[in-house]
């Protein structure tokens, strides 16, 4: 258990905004622990797991894009709550909303295991009646009003609901680069 203490510590050295929440809660996990309340040592380091998921949550949401000149951006904030039905893992989600009223999302879930299957869906897209659409070096499935493409067999990238340019406009402008080493 110290070992984890050991890593879960390291861990919360990623962002300073959460980092004396969790520092103090490892810090009491570790103490309870020491005094051989095992219970208590155990919710404290559940609440520090959900904090450092929740400095997860927030890279991920990073790595969408700003909204095109015309749109407005609102972050769903609830994103990760379903995730824990679906295996686990991060998400972030936007809805981008025109001065129209048109909208569309833009969805990126990382390290689910659901998605992984996905894979062999999107590199085979042709074979199902997809379209391939390059944005960058990434390959998107686009088939019903939807964009989809697979990062590295751990980060769904989607796009739906919106004009199809539109969308992978805005798809281009996200760093492909970086979002491949989220979570590294």
């Amino acid at each position: 258990m110290k070992s984890l203490l050991v890593a879960a510590a390291f861990a919360c050295s990623l962002s300073p905004v959460y980092a004396d929440e969790i520092s103090d809660t490892l810090q009491s996990a570790l103490d309870a622990y020491t005094d051989g309340d095992v219970a208590y040592a155990l919710e404290e380091l559940e609440y520090a797991r959900q904090q450092m998921m929740a400095l997860k949550q927030d890279a991920l949401t990073q790595f969408l894009p700003e909204a095109p000149e015309g749109y407005t951006r609102e972050v769903n904030t609830e994103m990760n709550a379903g995730l824990a039905l679906m295996g686990g893992g991060y998400g972030a989600e936007a809805s981008y909303i025109a001065e129209s009223g048109d909208s569309f999302t833009i969805q990126l879930l990382a390290d689910n295991p659901m998605i992984a299957g996905l894979g062999a869906l999107i590199s085979n897209a042709a074979a199902y009646g997809a379209k391939i659409e390059r944005v960058g070096r990434q390959k998107f499935m686009v088939q019903d009003g939807e964009a989809q493409a697979l990062m590295n067999g751990r980060i769904l990238i989607k796009a739906e609901g919106g004009d199809m340019a539109t969308m992978l406009a805005l798809l281009e402008t996200i760093d492909y680069g970086a979002l491949g080493a989220f979570g590294n």
